[in-house]
């Protein structure tokens, strides 16, 4: 199985997370990068890999390569040698994204229009009109990718981001991204043995991704389009075959492993539960309404994954806040575990419990921290002494 060079872009930190995902879907040729992992496939991979993927934004398929790009004339001549309309019609509209780092090109937006004239041009020229821009919904998104000399020229395969799973029709104050939820899951290592906590839900996407991680469900099995079926060699049936294979792979929970959700605030809940039945796993996953500070563990041995407000999202002191959450783990949840992801690295020291491990992820651009708390029963190697 090759054929096609792809590239799947993911976040800071989920790099391996991304690449171990594909190795398991059967991908050729892994290689990681900076937020990105390269690999090889056929057709019906890159609709697997689209369809399947948790942890990546994108999927990319490249066109072709060019080196020694450093003029302006020798974009456009890249760009137009390359014959558009094997791959859309005057009819359909178009973007272009520029990506990467050139210091012969360092303002995007003249990149993107020398490389938008050479592609008019050239329809022109063929057809005598030419393809419209949108930049919100196109039917095809070109992506120029720089690397100082060398550029990539990619198609979008995927269209609208692939964090966007279509269950999620209600939001909070800065939601976490999905994709980042899924990682988050991913790099805690919960195996559903135990039951999982998140106890300051906010609208439930931690507990959705962790669900559908483990039941192997697709991640866009609730997406209703992707950029591929634009291209003029799409496959319908060979794209619903592996659809079809993909939700056969589907598995139930380990009977007695509960999914559970707190959050403060009652619209915060109602919201959780709505986008729990868009991605059909009400079933599987409860919330109510509760202050955290006030609850005891449930079960012994919880796992607790969670990701507390902070800065612009707080409306409370945060130093009292951080230390109210370390003093309920140590205080309510002895013998659990505890994973914890903030976006401000100082609330960390006013939890007042020492991490067994730190992990270093990008929120967008907002350097985070994933740290994890082995929270001992009748011990106090956990305290931060």
């Amino acid at each position: 199985m090759s054929g096609l060079k792809l590239t799947a872009t993911t976040f800071f930190g989920l790099e391996h997370v991304l690449a171990k995902e594909l190795q398991q879907l059967g991908a050729q040729n892994v290689q990681t990068g900076n937020r990105a992992v390269y690999f090889e496939g056929d057709l019906g991979f890159m609709y697997k890999a689209n369809y399947n993927l948790h942890t990546a934004l994108r999927i990319l398929r490249q066109l072709k390569s060019f080196h020694k790009i450093y003029k302006a004339t020798q974009l456009y001549n890249a760009i137009v040698s390359i014959d558009w309309s094997e791959w859309f019609s005057p009819q359909q509209t178009f973007r272009i994204d520029v990506t990467g780092q050139s210091k012969f090109f360092k303002h995007t937006k003249f990149a993107a229009l020398k490389a938008k004239d050479a592609i008019v041009d050239q329809f022109r020229s063929s057809h005598h009109q030419r393809p419209d821009i949108d930049l919100k919904q196109p039917d095809i998104r070109i992506v120029l990718h720089f690397k100082d000399q060398h550029l990539d020229v990619l198609l979008d395969s995927s269209g609208e981001p692939l964090h966007k799973r279509g269950y999620r029709t209600q939001t909070n104050t800065a939601p976490l991204n999905e994709v980042l939820a899924a990682g988050i899951v991913a790099l805690s290592g919960w195996d559903a043995r135990k039951s999982l906590l998140d106890p300051m839900c906010g609208s439930g996407t931690i507990l959705i991704e962790a669900a559908m991680w483990q039941m192997r469900i697709p991640a866009a099995i609730n997406r209703q389009k992707f950029a591929f079926q634009n291209w003029p060699d799409y496959d319908e049936t060979l794209f619903n075959l592996i659809k079809n294979k993909s939700i056969d792979k589907i598995r139930e929970l380990p009977t007695g492993i509960k999914l559970i959700g707190y959050d403060k605030a009652f619209s915060a809940i109602e919201k959780a539960r709505q986008n729990i039945k868009n991605a059909n796993l009400d079933a599987f996953i409860s919330v109510k309404q509760a202050d955290f500070f006030k609850t005891e563990s449930v079960d012994s041995g919880l796992f607790l994954l969670f990701n507390p407000p902070y800065d612009e999202r707080l409306s409370v002191d945060i130093k009292t806040f951080y230390k109210n959450i370390g003093d309920t783990l140590k205080q309510s949840y002895t013998g659990s575990e505890a994973w914890l992801l903030t976006g401000n690295l100082q609330t960390l020291k006013y939890v007042g419990l020492r991490p067994s491990k730190k992990i270093k992820l990008f929120n967008g651009k907002l350097e985070s921290r994933l740290v994890q708390y082995l929270l001992y029963a009748g011990s106090r190697r956990g305290r931060l002494d």
